[in-house]
């Protein structure tokens, strides 16, 4: 396999041949695009989730003293989300009534909720990607008394965005981030490590208290995981998305060339 050098600065040259992406590995890899990257690059790309999910057992939720039947809307950001609300509903042995109105981020979180309630365009609203979509919804039904199920790490705006229109609600935690295990990793073996939330750079710092990046490329998903690496005392070398990199991808791409071209 042929190895890929980038320049950073005059006289200083870095390889590029082994990435880690933390995450799991595309079910197809050869078709998605970081099987493309690869192949155009020569490059070696791994996949190891940084992160694992943990859900709260009733006993502990019930320390929330929430009663589920409380509420009449339920607002789903994630797969994981919606998972574990109807995992404790399961637990709690509480029945869900056909009357629960339901507000997703987004289509597909949306459809996968047909798991496990019937499919009501009446009673199931989506917004297309962004919480601040979403509230545009929300903010239609006002009358609701809302659940915002939501992991011990999850972001402050949505909140902050529920308070300032005054939406009857509340939050409770229903699963916890926590980091996996990485001590089967050799860290070192990497040219780059590609980080898509906060909890992934945490892991990296929780697994490896040693790691000093020197030469080790870091790019990073989203401002907040940016900040992230930032406040690890890393340096942020890819960043996306951008108006021109919408994704990871594209953006690692356009690195390589910009710093082949200098």
């Amino acid at each position: 396999m042929k190895e890929l050098f980038v320049s950073l600065k005059l006289g200083a040259t870095v390889k590029i041949k082994n990435i880690l992406v933390s995450q799991p590995e595309p079910a197809d890899l050869e078709k998605s695009p970081y099987g493309e990257l690869a192949k155009n690059f020569n490059l070696n790309i791994d996949f190891n989730k940084f992160i694992k999910i943990e859900g709260v057992c009733s006993k502990e939720f019930r320390q929330n003293r929430l009663q589920l039947l409380d509420f009449t809307a339920v607002i789903f950001t994630s797969r994981n989300s919606v998972d574990h609300f109807f995992r404790l509903a399961k637990d709690l042995r509480v029945e869900i009534p056909d009357t629960m109105k339901y507000f997703c981020i987004s289509e597909s979180t949306a459809f996968y909720l047909q798991k496990y309630v019937q499919y009501r365009k009446r009673k199931i609203f989506h917004g297309k990607q962004s919480f601040e979509q979403l509230m545009e919804l929300i903010k239609k039904h006002k009358d609701e008394k809302y659940l915002l199920p939501c992991s011990d790490i999850h972001k402050a705006s949505m909140t902050k965005m529920l308070d300032e229109q005054k939406i009857d609600y509340e939050k409770a935690v229903f699963y916890k981030t926590l980091a996996s295990d990485l001590s089967h990793l050799d860290i070192k073996d990497y040219d780059m490590l590609i980080f898509f939330s906060p909890s992934g750079v945490k892991s990296l710092v929780k697994n490896f208290p040693e790691f000093k990046q020197n030469s080790t490329l870091i790019a990073a998903f989203g401002p907040t995981t940016g900040k992230a690496v930032n406040e690890a005392g890393l340096k942020l070398n890819i960043s996306a998305p951008t108006k021109t990199a919408p994704s990871m991808t594209m953006a690692i791409e356009q690195f390589i060339h910009k710093m082949n071209k200098k």
